[in-house]
């Protein structure tokens, strides 16, 4: 794939997350409720709805969810993000761990088709990478675009730097710090991971 092509996808698989946050903090989590497995006391999910609580990092709201039963998978309207695609795009690993352990579909897409591998694997978060694949993720998941999570860290740096730098503008204000150095460093770590 030329890396014009692969600069176009990753742009365009992420142009829809970084509109997608503008629009999904403040909503109200749905009524979810269900019973404590140990306690059998009666578990409502938390006011903060479970997509906002994964890219904000509240761990314990997304426990209460997972312990109301609230639906794992659920996507924001504007780009598709689940809870856990949020987790890796926002790099919050006990999250991203958390969903992943309760059962979250690891197949599931946002509007662009990637993965949550996809989304952890370009972000360059190991742990969420790691523990993707110690789960079945599937490393030959195709995107919207046709690519595989290896071939989103495969470019050379510089050439997808731009868009590393774009999206760190785009969601600077949700939160998003973005270490280029770490991030460069790490791209052949986890490819290499990738190909394992």
């Amino acid at each position: 794939m030329k890396t014009t092509q692969l600069f176009t996808a990753v742009l365009a698989l992420f142009l829809s997350t970084s509109i997608a946050f503008t629009s999904c903090t403040g909503k109200q989590a749905k009524s979810a409720e269900a019973s404590d497995v140990e306690t059998g006391a009666k578990v409502k999910a938390p006011g903060m709805d479970l997509n906002t609580a994964a890219f904000m990092g509240n761990l314990a709201a997304v426990q209460q969810h997972i312990k109301a039963g609230t639906n794992l998978n659920s996507k924001e309207p504007m780009g598709g993000s689940t809870p856990l695609i949020a987790a890796c795009v926002f790099g919050k690993t006990e999250v991203a761990k958390a969903l992943i352990n309760a059962g979250a579909d690891l197949t599931i897409t946002n509007n662009d088709g990637a993965t949550p591998l996809h989304v952890a694997a370009f972000f360059c978060d190991t742990a969420i990478v790691r523990a993707l694949l110690d789960k079945g993720a599937d490393k030959n998941a195709l995107n919207g675009q046709g690519t595989t999570a290896f071939q989103t860290v495969s470019v050379p740096f510089s050439e997808i730097k731009p868009v590393y730098e774009f999206l760190g503008q785009q969601l600077s204000g949700f939160g998003l710090t973005l270490d280029f150095k770490h991030i460069e460093a790490t791209r052949p770590v986890i490819a290499q991971m990738l190909q394992e």
